[in-house]
């Protein structure tokens, strides 16, 4: 079966990169020369995703705006004769249908992807985390779909870490099926230095089905006092569960270093801008 709907989980606050997001979403935040959640959103509409929710909370109406029409400005645009301009900002409104719903109290993850439930219905759907930002000639999440589509069970990403940092992630233990494709026995939600079952991290992109909302009916708070996914996507072992390694690089776009990183990598990446990127670095280290 293919998956349309793509459930973007964005109430959180950004602490991390405060103060820069005390009035801005930090899914807004410019990586390069588009926001953080529009490089997320061509990758999932170039999977395939026609139908987009988010999971909102106060202060979120921003992430809405940039999705929607600004007639006033297309006018202005069409006036002025920008029409590449003009074109830029219809395309925005028009790579998917959009939805929201607010998340009244922030309470972890599995708190915000069972929200979806009622509009996810009965069909498969993604998970998607815009933190995580994945530059790969082949979509991140288009990669997870074909082993969804082979094995007809929830897949998650993974990515091999350094073993000192496994505390900060979803960790995972299993059994390869095929190359960089695993069938998962375990999984720990930020595991204490030591215990993590390997170092494949779980990174922000999931397909679900929807047997996973009710095992959030009762669910009690896990790691960090939250209701976590990793909790309720554990109890579907037993039945099967898939993480592959996905091809590509990951930029974590929610802390300062990472935010930095995402920056540097997506210029480089473009082969126009690459020269005069690495041209401006030398001139700063005075090479």
């Amino acid at each position: 079966m293919k998956i349309r709907k793509a459930v973007f989980p964005v109430a959180g606050f950004g602490t991390r990169l405060l103060p820069a997001t005390k009035s801005i979403p930090k899914e807004l935040l410019p990586v390069w020369d588009r926001p953080i959640l529009h490089h997320v959103m061509e990758e999932v509409v170039a999977a395939g995703i026609t139908e987009v929710l988010f999971i909102t909370s106060w202060g979120k109406e921003a992430i809405l705006d940039y999705f929607d029409r600004n007639r006033e400005l297309e006018s202005l645009l069409e006036g002025r004769g920008k029409m590449d301009h003009l074109k830029r900002v219809r395309d925005v409104a028009q790579m998917a249908a959009f939805y929201s719903m607010r998340q009244g109290e922030i309470h972890g993850l599995g708190h915000a992807v069972e929200q979806a439930r009622r509009w996810v219905g009965d069909d498969p759907f993604a998970v998607i985390l815009p933190d995580d930002l994945v530059i790969s000639e082949e979509p991140c999440l288009g990669q997870l779909m074909k082993v969804f589509e082979k094995y007809n069970r929830p897949v998650v990403a993974l990515e091999q870490v350094p073993p000192a940092e496994t505390h900060r992630y979803g960790v995972v233990a299993g059994t390869e099926v095929e190359p960089r494709t695993f069938k998962l026995s375990d999984m720990v939600e930020k595991p204490k230095p030591g215990t993590a079952p390997s170092n494949m991290a779980i990174i922000g992109r999931y397909i679900l089905t929807p047997e996973i909302f009710a095992l959030f009916d009762g669910a009690e708070y896990g790691t960090g006092g939250e209701i976590q996914l990793t909790d309720a996507m554990r109890q579907l072992i037993p039945k099967g569960i898939y993480g592959h390694v996905f091809s590509g690089r990951r930029c974590d776009a929610g802390s300062p270093l990472g935010f930095l990183g995402a920056n540097l990598a997506y210029a480089l990446s473009s082969p126009s801008l690459k020269p005069q990127v690495l041209g401006l670095l030398k001139e700063y280290l005075g090479e």
